[in-house]
């Protein structure tokens, strides 16, 4: 790789780095990690369900129940991966047991939340969607009260920061308007 300046006597490149053309037929190589370095898992999803009825968004939250992990807490919908199940597929089914409702359009939010466990050295990676919802939610043995919300409302009771930042991306996407690619559809059977 050759860095140029802007001397006027070497041309006006057409760029900062320039890559000589014989580098480019190279194959690529691979990197390997140290072994120091912390592994990644994808092992639960994120939704935030949320009412195109309203004027403006809404979002759901479900209040956690007494004698549940995070009870007390206001949550989206969440869940575990199962085995041979698609991401899209656990917020699809999540969705449907955590609010009795099937979601009339799933997508896909352009980010994910990620953090890291010091005590297990890892990074987790949880694929965030949202999800249109037609009606309140039927409340299950996990949760003893819902709230539809606001986008900043609704941020402002959820306890850590990624899935706040998430909530208001989908807001923002919301407003935007959807992008076609997001929506997920359900492949033929």
């Amino acid at each position: 790789m050759h860095i140029h300046s802007d001397d006027p006597s070497r041309g006006a490149p057409e760029s900062i780095l320039s890559v000589p053309m014989a580098t480019l037929a190279c194959e690529p190589s691979v990197v390997q990690p140290p072994s120091a370095m912390p592994g990644s898992v994808v092992r639960v999803v994120d939704v935030y369900p949320y009412r195109e009825s309203a004027v403006n968004p809404e979002f759901l939250l479900l209040r956690r129940a007494p004698g549940t992990e995070y009870a007390g807490q206001w949550r989206m919908v969440g869940g575990k991966i199962e085995s041979g199940e698609a991401a899209w597929e656990t917020a699809r089914r999540e969705v449907t047991e955590e609010t009795g409702h099937a979601p009339d359009r799933l997508w896909t939010l352009p980010s994910v939340n990620a953090f890291y466990e010091w005590q297990d050295d890892r990074i987790n990676l949880i694929p965030a969607f949202a999800a249109a919802l037609p009606g309140d939610p039927v409340l299950d043995d996990e949760h003893d009260a819902f709230a539809w919300l606001p986008a900043e409302e609704a941020a402002g009771r959820l306890a850590w920061p990624e899935q706040q930042r998430l909530l208001r991306l989908a807001d923002q996407t919301l407003r935007a308007g959807i992008p076609p690619q997001l929506v997920v559809r359900t492949p033929p059977e």
